[in-house]
């Protein structure tokens, strides 16, 4: 299991330009506007990825015991990463997403 390093705080999304608050229950890791986040960790919290790339959200997956998961590609590096949706995420977003066929 990866090493979890909690960090929440705000920021301004680089895709939409929107200010993003806290999550306050568990750590912000993207922008519940529009679903983008920015490659970062290498493990959760860790800020130790180079790559700084855009993770685009390119389909959704559920999981019994998180619930709905982003799934992202990395604009930069084609990385693919995963993150829990957030309970103030665009949920409009999320039921686009989950149209998507996953072709990664």
């Amino acid at each position: 299991m990866p090493n979890f390093t909690e960090i929440d705080e705000e920021f301004i999304c680089e895709h939409c330009g929107k200010n993003v608050p806290k999550l306050h229950y568990s750590c912000r890791d993207h922008c519940p506007y529009c679903l983008y986040a920015k490659h970062v960790d290498k493990n959760p919290g860790d800020r130790l990825e180079e790559c700084h790339g855009m993770l685009k959200p390119i389909g959704i997956e559920t999981n019994s015991k998180k619930g709905y998961v982003i799934i992202y590609q990395c604009e930069k590096c084609g990385a693919i990463r995963k993150n829990i949706v957030a309970k103030d995420d665009d949920m409009n977003l999320v039921i686009k997403l989950s149209a998507n066929p996953l072709l990664y």
